[in-house]
């Protein structure tokens, strides 16, 4: 069983992903490509797509709902970052259930998580 962000992406298609610009400047210690980036304001970047009536992040690869993944995973944002999937630590996450919800699906709960965590125990 795959992880539940792996089947969703809708948080990548439903809201402005805004950070600091120096988190795409590779002489501050910056990882996000910044070709993948446009400028919001004086001291901030967005990703690419996030800005639009009907935001999609340029490095959200797949079909939301079915499979997705994030083509910069490891140098994505640090406001991505800070966005949890509802359940995976005990708690809900608004922000998840909201952009799930927008999306046609339904919020994650922690039977979610229980059956993730058990279908890959099993399979190891």
């Amino acid at each position: 069983m795959t992880h539940p962000c792996l089947r969703c992406g809708a948080c990548c298609a439903n809201f402005r992903v805004a950070f600091h610009w120096s988190e795409a400047e590779p002489s501050m210690g910056g990882q996000v490509p910044s070709k993948l980036t446009e400028k919001f304001d004086p001291h901030r970047l967005v990703m690419r797509g996030t800005q639009a009536y009907q935001p999609r992040c340029i490095a959200l690869e797949g079909s939301v709902g079915v499979t997705t993944r994030c083509s910069i995973h490891p140098q994505r944002p640090s406001i991505c970052r800070e966005v949890l999937p509802s359940w995976e630590s005990g708690e809900p996450y608004p922000q998840c259930d909201k952009a799930r919800i927008a999306h046609g699906l339904s919020p994650l709960a922690p039977e979610d998580w229980i059956r993730f965590k058990d279908a890959n125990a099993s399979a190891a």
